[in-house]
């Protein structure tokens, strides 16, 4: 009965994909083509644009789960090309705004009190509505000006139905086709629903913009808003409101004094800091989530997605970059190899001159029109002739990284986000890959492990203990293997305590 009502609402799913001519998705996946089949016979194909620009405007169409859908489908230039990729990423993720009727009872059954007890204003009108929530305008009792987000009614059993059918179909597609195995369907379909739970929690939203302000405590070129903890609840945040002009008026930008360069220099350097300083960074910079303020600072809203990076991978990706852009293409290779990105038994040396062969196009461009992102993505899409395994955190990296040069060349065209944050890249690497780095790093794993002595020796105690208690019971064929054994080497029982002993240890030293 579960197959049968997925299989109904997948032919609903292939009809609008072919009213926008963009059936070209299953087809590719190879996924249930007789329902594709009847859906080219009952439906019309006939739609403009680029094949990417046709399936966005048909994920727009079939609502919130699918806008996500689009929104992670653009992080894998790998699996959809680099052009079909970009154009998903301009999925815009609006929807028409539910009523301030709604908006009200939803904040009263957050905390239980009337909207008149917690605001002294509360506009109506959504200032912003998307696929998950919107966000409102107010005015608290002591006269602080704040946007408040607030959950669509009944969102989290629209997305469970959802993600019970992409669950589905990445079962099928594993058991199906075993060549999309390393792409991990069914770990990727885990990844948005873990995505789509911290987000249906606006509290997570909220810890998520708190952790990063408190990143950028004391520096005034970049301004994280404030949450009201007191008014933000699982269906509810709110934050201090921003006052500044956004990233898409450039005109407005310019007449209000600022410097389009100096704008571009603010945002890259928080970029990298985010990314290679603290390995949590804003995973949606498009110009809609950045504003100038007045005093010429940066200020980022909207925390629904953000990225990790482990401190292993930044140190890969801080040489990979900088190996790409001194175009020491062996570097690139070995630190695939050395990141166990790519299986030892592929052949660096074609991979290297695979490198070669993506960069050399995109850096022999003029200095302001060379895109890291991009290098990034056609690399991604080579992965499968030498079975690179799908990095999530590096693909939401990349998409970030295409979004903001996006920002960055609309706010100075004849500069390169790059260039201006290589200085920082570099010092970078020389403070945490150098000798003295190096140093410090033995030695904090030296005092690691003397941490965990005691740990250790506990382990062993109680393994001695269990084994005064209880004895040594062996398996039949170990006991007959050692009988055999006796007339050429003897076992004594000291001996054979000893080695299990030191089994023992071995064992837990590795736990």
């Amino acid at each position: 009965m579960e197959s049968l009502r997925h299989i109904l609402r997948l032919l609903s799913i292939a009809r609008t994909l072919a009213r926008h001519d963009a059936l070209f998705i299953l087809e590719q996946l190879k996924l249930a083509p007789s329902i594709v089949l009847f859906a080219k016979l009952i439906s019309t194909r006939s739609a403009p644009g680029r094949p990417g620009e046709r399936l966005a405007r048909a994920f727009q169409d079939m609502g919130p789960s699918f806008i996500k859908v689009g929104q992670m489908l653009s992080t894998r230039s790998d699996l959809l090309g680099e052009e079909m990729a970009a154009d998903l990423s301009k999925l815009q993720d609006k929807l028409p705004p539910f009523s301030g009727a709604k908006a009200r009872a939803a904040i009263e059954a957050e905390f239980g009190q009337p909207v008149d007890e917690l605001f002294s204003q509360f506009d109506d009108e959504a200032i912003a509505a998307a696929s998950i929530a919107q966000v409102h305008f107010a005015v608290t009792k002591d006269g602080e000006k704040v946007a408040v987000k607030i959950l669509r009614p009944d969102i989290e059993s629209a997305f469970q139905d959802d993600l019970e059918l992409f669950f589905w179909g990445a079962r099928i597609l594993q058991r199906t086709r075993p060549e999309l195995r390393r792409l991990k369907p069914m770990e990727t379909v885990a990844t948005l629903a873990r995505s789509v739970e911290m987000e249906m929690d606006l509290r997570f939203e909220a810890a998520a913009a708190d952790e990063l302000r408190e990143n950028f405590q004391g520096d005034s070129s970049i301004f994280i808003p404030r949450i009201n903890w007191l008014r933000t609840g699982q269906r509810i945040m709110c934050t201090e409101r921003v006052h500044g002009i956004s990233f898409g008026d450039i005109d407005a930008i310019k007449a209000a004094g600022h410097d389009p360069h100096e704008v571009l220099r603010k945002t890259a350097e928080t970029f990298f800091y985010q990314a290679f300083r603290d390995g949590f960074f804003h995973g949606d910079m498009h110009p809609g989530n950045l504003f100038v303020l007045p005093d010429g600072a940066v200020a980022i809203v909207d925390f629904g997605i953000m990225g990790r990076l482990d401190r292993a991978s930044r140190r890969h990706l801080a040489e990979l970059l900088m190996s790409f852009l001194t175009r020491d293409y062996r570097r690139v290779a070995e630190v695939h190899f050395e990141a166990g990105w790519i299986p030892k038994n592929q052949p660096i040396d074609e991979f290297t001159q695979a490198c070669r062969s993506i960069a050399e196009p995109i850096l022999d461009r003029p200095q302001n029109e060379i895109s890291i992102a991009r290098l990034l993505g056609q690399l991604f899409q080579i992965t499968e002739t030498f079975s690179m395994e799908t990095q999530p955190q590096l693909l939401l990296l990349q998409k970030t990284m295409l979004v903001a040069e996006g920002t960055g060349r609309r706010l100075a065209p004849d500069a390169n986000m790059w260039v201006i944050a290589r200085p920082l890249i570099e010092a970078w690497m020389r403070a945490n890959l150098g000798p003295e780095a190096r140093i410090k790093e033995t030695a904090q794993q030296g005092l690691d492990a003397l941490k965990r002595l005691p740990g250790i020796v506990k382990g062993v105690e109680d393994a001695l203990t269990l084994f005064d208690e209880h004895g040594l019971k062996l398996h039949p064929d170990t006991v007959a293997q050692l009988r055999g054994n006796r007339r050429r080497a003897p076992v004594s029982g000291p001996l054979l305590i000893g080695a299990i002993f030191a089994a023992v240890i071995v064992g837990l030293a590795v736990l």
